[in-house]
């Protein structure tokens, strides 16, 4: 069996799932109500506070969908519960992120500010700058996948270069370094 389908996914106090007749499994919570189509050869079974997934076969397409929508569940109820949240640092002279609901403004040295529209279910937040730090916004949301395009989305405007640094990084990240040009031996 796939070891990541064969695990059960535990529900905190507070959340519900429900699994439709067209195999549509919606999760509420706290935080929100996710929902997540489930490929009709999948089973999807709640028992008490435990939620079981299996599958029919050992095909291959029925044991990477196992998986698959396992780990999709369980993201959607760790959503509902806790949250996703990513933390965002601009490293660079003069860059600077401003948030206006849900409206964020970048200056990231071009000749203009880039404006973003977020979706409605994603909140963001600029932390407030210390001096001799780099800007920070903190992006955070129910739902893993909609947090993870948001926060690429922003990365690919100012992508980190390899030489200084400067650029949109995720905090904590480890970037690969260059070494700049040598002086030539006289």
């Amino acid at each position: 069996m796939s070891r990541i389908g064969k695990l059960p996914v535990n529900l905190p106090a507070g959340v519900t799932v429900t699994v439709g007749s067209d195999n549509v499994v919606k999760v509420k919570g706290p935080l929100g109500e996710l929902s997540q189509k489930v490929d009709p050869d999948i089973t999807v079974k709640v028992e008490g506070n435990v939620l079981t997934v299996t599958r029919p076969t050992d095909q291959p397409r029925h044991r990477s969908m196992h998986g698959l929508y396992r780990a999709l569940i369980q993201n959607m109820v760790t959503g509902v519960s806790e949250g996703f949240t990513i933390k965002q640092e601009f490293v660079g002279v003069g860059y600077r992120v401003e948030v206006n609901g849900q409206i964020v403004t970048f200056n990231l040295g071009y000749s203009h500010d880039i404006q973003l529209q977020l979706p409605k279910e994603v909140k963001a937040e600029a932390e407030p700058v210390k001096k001799g730090q780099n800007p920070v916004l903190v992006i955070k949301s129910a739902d893993k996948q909609l947090v993870g395009m948001v926060a690429a989305k922003i990365r690919s405007m100012r992508k980190p270069e390899p030489y200084k640094g400067k650029g949109i990084k995720f905090v904590g990240e480890q970037l690969r370094r260059k070494a700049g040009k040598s002086a030539s031996a006289k």
